[in-house]
């Protein structure tokens, strides 16, 4: 969370902002780092603590006087609903507001069948889990969702998805405000890996880069901390950049030689079959590579170059200091990333790759839903929110 500036008039919700750190306080300390009276500190973490959102248990001796009690954040005050869904599956989440992980749950689902279908089944599962779990009685603080497609961030509808068509302009936000009564927030899934990774793996990194390759391609990125959408949240649409020698091979974009069409995992499975190797998943890909085959290891190192190429011109365009490599293909290992780095370091200007480094993905699969929690917990627990549900 960024840093509030601070004013007498200081808010229940920035007092909070400020507990965020996870680091307990007392009173006092409170009063002296915001300028508040201590009189005024104790009413509006009287109203927190009302809410729930603060404990009071952790007791230090005071110097020369009786003990002091120090007020901390309670990261199980709210549960958060969170789901990252791809292409043929959907990573379930029930996180407390800290991003911890309560319960999770991977599911097998084909998101063309619709946004009624795909819903439905998300808001099944979540109440399953929270039962399963015993959170019943834990207020729900809000929804997250990540879709595999364009999605306008404001309104949390899809923009002319290509791989799910049936959901474009869908009221996402809308139909599952109706189920639970909180607000509900979609993104593109790609950008929910990027706040993922960036939260809970890489926080002191500013600028970096997030791919993910499996049944598409797509890209996350943070810049100066913060993740860049866009004008109408279409930034790091990857998938659909052409590939100089990509050919006539058809996208689901409705354009041909895209980067999804030639190095996505359905891509390579594609290429493989061509072979007469039996390949028709990224993990039929990934399970051949892992067995030794020589022919999936060609391929996917050729399309982690394919990969890298694209990369070498965002490389020059926004200069980051770190690239995430995840999504389902990136479980074959070092073989994809080692054509990334081949490419990317070759293309690249040497200023821009003096200190850029190149890893795998550290949350794996559950990147996306990690991120969709953040970006729940990040707009619930503003002081604007924060002050408008104790108002």
């Amino acid at each position: 969370m960024p840093d509030v500036p601070w004013a007498p008039a200081a808010s229940p919700g920035q007092l909070l902002r400020l507990l965020l750190d996870g680091v307990p306080r007392t009173r006092a300390e409170l009063a002296n780092q915001t300028g508040l009276t201590r009189a005024a500190v104790r009413t509006r973490l009287d109203a927190l603590q009302g809410a729930g959102f603060l404990t009071d248990g952790v007791i230090t001796v005071a110097t020369g006087g009786r003990p002091a009690g120090r007020l901390a954040f309670n990261a199980g005050a709210r549960t958060v609903l969170a789901a990252d869904v791809g292409a043929s599956h959907a990573t379930v989440a029930v996180t407390d507001l800290a991003g911890g992980l309560l319960a999770s749950r991977r599911l097998a689902l084909d998101v063309a069948t619709g946004p009624e279908r795909v819903l439905g089944a998300l808001a099944r599962t979540w109440r399953e889990m929270v039962s399963e779990a015993g959170l019943s009685a834990v207020s729900l603080a809000g929804v997250g969702i990540g879709l595999p497609g364009p999605v306008e961030h404001s309104t949390g509808r899809p923009n002319n998805p290509p791989i799910m068509p049936t959901w474009n302009g869908f009221d996402v936000p809308g139909h599952l405000r109706a189920e639970f009564g909180v607000p509900v927030l979609v993104d593109n899934e790609v950008n929910l890996m990027a706040l993922g990774e960036h939260a809970h793996s890489f926080p002191g990194t500013d600028h970096m880069i997030v791919v993910k390759v499996a049944t598409g391609i797509g890209s996350g990125f943070i810049s100066n901390g913060v993740l860049h959408r866009g004008a109408a949240g279409a930034a790091g649409d990857l998938g659909h950049i052409r590939v100089p020698d990509g050919d006539d091979a058809d996208c689901g974009c409705g354009n041909s030689g895209c980067l999804e069409a030639v190095a996505s995992g359905s891509a390579v499975a594609a290429r493989l079959r061509a072979k007469g190797v039996d390949a028709h998943t990224s993990a039929d890909v990934v399970a051949l590579v892992r067995a030794g085959n020589v022919e999936a290891g060609q391929a996917i190192r050729q399309a982690g170059r394919t990969i890298g190429e694209v990369l070498a011109a965002c490389v020059s365009m926004v200069n980051p200091s770190l690239i995430v490599v995840g999504g389902d293909l990136a479980a074959a290992g070092e073989m994809l990333l080692a054509g990334v780095r081949e490419a990317v370091y070759r293309r690249s200007l040497p200023l821009a790759t003096e200190n850029l480094r190149i890893v795998p993905s550290r949350t794996g699969e559950v990147a996306g839903v990690l991120g969709a929690a953040a970006m729940v917990i990040h707009h619930v627990l503003s002081p604007a929110v924060v002050d408008q549900q104790l108002g």
